[in-house]
């Protein structure tokens, strides 16, 4: 095999164009047979194995830099640049699912959200002007829905405005992000497609033109002239060339001798050109090609040869939510969705299906999303943002300055909330019970369960005056966890004995991590420790009745999917402070810090997040207030 021959980029150099096509074809190969095992981005990378084996022809990379808008489609890029163990892809101690500056020096941008990497060319194409490395290039690949976000066109009016410093941007137009791509700039991108490039129009009349006696030449050089009014008739790629970007496509984006040629020009040109290819998401692979959702954007364990799942989990938060928004929308005519981009992910689509009057994709804008649905929601709908909780950090000044500080009825969904696992550091969702702490007005919603996220969601929507936010896990949703009691608008899970005068710990339980509250309840109860749990069910602001509550107890416990700083655990001590309630208080969350891909279960373990290990913990806590703490030690939980 070709493949197993590359180490290096450079190995590509001595192919011929016969063992090109033959090293593509074994690559897609390679990765139906590798992510059906384990998983992952498949059909991104199915649509760039050409693009990609071009891009490292024409650039040496690590010496000139490859950037990935996003990372999902790198698959390719990491087996041409000597990385082919794909058996652990996405899990503990093996291949990242996004480039990653751990595993190569090829690798540069790493936090997989999109929009982003013109940014970053712009930074680095400055960085070879001012240090005078004119011998380094700067090559970044961007998709047609990366393109609609707004990042991205700060970044290219900032590239446009450096006529002469040379950088190459890559559109890598499959017509989807997930799905088909929306907006202005898709609607352009097609008439792009569909129409004959001027080059070749130009050629032909030069052709014509130098055969006509007397007026030939003179017309031919007037038309060249008008060449840009000409273009905007026969390719109107005028929007690029209107920004000051030399524009070259569209390409046939599975063409390398195409490609290559491209590419070479581009990198030629003294200045920001832009090379438009035409790619197909799934290529090669029926099963993702016949996908009309999202080509196998992303998938789980997998028949090879069907695409079909090897197994079907249980109903998941994401399905759950889905089918309320479906009942939601027929009981009220205001109520109205948006996503960015991620219709079926976030689980919008039978929303659209059933109210495709109400469903608005604003592309991957998260910025834009919200402020859009403060417009929505001041001319009287409700809207439903439904975003990755990672994804709403990029919207931090929108919910604050457009949606809070307006009091508008906003509800934000927050699918993939807490620790998400392989998908690796950008996409746990751990900052956003933090973040949004700050913002005055919000109330912030944990279900526990399906029940209880049915019942806060509507419960969020019937909120008109203020944002609020309701947040979830990502992957099958646990069994139903009921109440044996209620305290001010918190739910009791477990209470202590009633021969129990003042219980030891309170524990306050966040969200999906009410079972795992319930299983550490259970280990200090062995240790002769009791407690009640309690599920806040609202986490912003903090229950009025909390205060009292603890200060029945010898300890306050919370426990949190979310980072520790800022989080549920912050804003309950700063109620008890302010209620004048002196009771100790140890909060368990994630450590701030970036996290390596892995399960959630083997994260959950790295970072001392399981029932033991808190109970260990708590154990220890209360043995040093009995002053038992020094004389010997804690009992060991099993």
């Amino acid at each position: 095999m070709l493949l197993t021959r590359i180490k290096g980029p450079r190995d590509l150099d001595r192919l011929s164009q016969e063992e090109l096509d033959q090293l593509a074809a074994e690559i897609r190969s390679f990765l139906v047979d590798a992510v059906s095992k384990t998983g992952g981005h498949l059909g991104p990378n199915l649509g760039v194995v050409e693009l990609t084996i071009a891009l490292h022809r024409v650039f040496e990379s690590p010496k000139d830099k490859v950037l990935f808008d996003t990372g999902h489609q790198a698959y390719v890029h990491k087996l041409l640049t000597g990385r082919q163990d794909f058996g652990n892809l996405r899990s503990k101690g093996g291949l990242s699912g996004y480039p990653s500056r751990a595993e190569s020096d090829h690798d540069v941008i790493e936090n997989s959200h999109a929009s982003t990497v013109l940014g970053w060319a712009d930074g680095l194409a400055k960085a070879n002007e001012v240090l005078g490395r004119e011998d380094h290039h700067v090559a970044a690949v961007i998709g047609d829905g990366a393109l609609t976000g707004g990042m991205a066109w700060e970044a290219l009016n900032n590239i446009a405005a450096a006529k002469d410093r040379p950088l190459v941007i890559v559109v890598n137009d499959n017509e989807r992000s997930y799905g088909p791509t929306i907006g202005g700039l898709a609607n352009h991108l097609a008439t792009l497609r569909t129409t004959d490039g001027y080059e070749r129009f130009l050629a032909r009349g030069k052709e014509i033109l130098e055969r006509t006696p007397v007026v030939g030449k003179p017309l031919f050089e007037t038309l060249h002239g008008a060449k840009k009014g000409l273009k905007d008739f026969i390719a109107p790629q005028g929007m690029f060339e209107d920004l000051g970007l030399k524009y070259i496509g569209p390409i046939d984006g599975h063409d390398i001798e195409a490609l290559e040629s491209a590419l070479q020009r581009a990198k030629r040109f003294s200045g920001p050109v832009i090379v438009h290819c035409l790619t197909q998401k799934g290529r090669g692979y029926e099963p993702a090609v016949q996908d009309e959702a999202d080509r196998f954007h992303a998938v789980g364990v997998i028949h090879p040869d069907t695409g079909l799942p090897v197994s079907t989990d249980a109903a998941s938060w994401t399905s759950v939510f889905a089918d309320e928004m479906v009942k939601l929308g027929k009981e009220r005519a205001d109520i109205v969705a948006i996503t960015a981009a991620m219709l079926q992910p976030v689980g919008l689509k039978k929303f659209a299906d059933a109210y495709p009057d109400r469903i608005f994709d604003v592309g991957i804008a998260e910025q834009h999303g919200a402020t859009s649905a403060a417009g929505l929601a001041t001319g009287g709908a409700h809207p439903v943002f439904a975003v990755y909780a990672t994804f709403l950090n990029r919207a931090f000044d929108q919910v604050l300055m457009d949606v809070a500080l307006h009091k508008c009825g906003v509800t934000f969904v927050l699918d993939r909330a807490g620790v998400t696992g392989t998908d690796g550091a950008s996409h746990n969702g751990m900052w956003d019970m933090s973040i949004m702490q700050v913002v005055p007005g919000l109330r912030l919603a944990a279900p526990r369960d399906a029940e209880q996220l049915r019942a806060q969601l509507r419960e969020a929507v019937e909120v008109k005056d203020a944002p609020t936010v309701v947040r979830y896990s990502k992957g099958v949703v646990g069994p139903a966890v009921p109440a044996v009691g209620k305290v001010g608008g918190m739910d009791v899970l477990r209470a202590p004995g009633a021969d129990v005068t003042r219980p030891d710990v309170l524990l306050v339980s966040v969200g999906a991590l009410a079972p795992m509250c319930l299983e550490i309840a259970d280990l200090l109860d062995k240790q002769g420790i009791t407690s009640t749990v309690v599920d806040p069910r609202w986490v912003k602001p903090v229950d009025e009745a909390l205060a009292p509550l603890a200060d029945g107890h010898r300890v306050v416990v919370t426990v949190e999917d979310n980072g520790r700083t800022g989080g549920v655990g912050s804003a309950v001590s700063q109620a008890l402070r302010d209620a004048g309630v002196d009771v100790p208080l140890r909060d368990f969350g994630i450590p701030q810090r970036f996290l390596d891909h892995a399960s959630r279960k083997e994260v959950m373990a790295e970072i001392g997040l399981t029932a033991p290990d808190i109970a260990r913990q708590v154990t220890g806590l209360v043995a040093k207030l009995d002053g038992r703490y020094d004389s010997e030690p804690a009992a060991a939980v099993d």
